[in-house]
C-alpha cells in the first residue's frame, strides 16, 4: 500500500514543525546578537574618553554625575551632595 506522506505518519509533521521553530529561533537569535554587537561597539566607541589628571577610571567620574544627576533632581539634600562626593574622592 502507498502512503500519500512518504511513511512518515505524524511523527514525520512534529519533527517538521519542531524543526521550523528551532530554525526561526536561531535566525532571529543571530540578528538580536548582530544588532547587540554592532550596538555594543557604537556604545563604546562613545564611552572611550582620555582620562583627566587626577582620575583613576571611569568608574568614579560615573558615580560623580549620578549623584550630580541625584542632586540636580532633588533627590537628595545640598549637605548630602557634599558629604558622598567628598567621600567618593577621598577613595579613588
Amino acid at each position: 500500500m502507498m502512503w500519500y506522506d512518504g511513511g512518515w505518519g505524524w511523527g514525520g509533521w512534529f519533527f517538521m514543525a519542531m524543526f521550523m521553530v528551532l530554525f526561526w529561533a536561531l535566525v532571529i537569535a543571530g540578528i538580536l546578537a548582530l544588532v547587540r554587537h554592532l550596538g555594543g561597539a557604537h556604545h563604546d566607541r562613545q564611552s572611550a574618553r582620555p582620562l583627566s589628571s587626577g582620575e583613576h577610571g571611569w568608574g568614579s567620574r560615573r558615580a560623580e554625575d549620578l549623584l550630580a544627576e541625584r542632586f540636580a533632581r532633588g533627590e537628595i539634600e545640598e549637605e548630602a551632595y557634599k558629604q558622598r562626593l567628598a567621600l567618593l574622592r577621598e577613595h579613588r
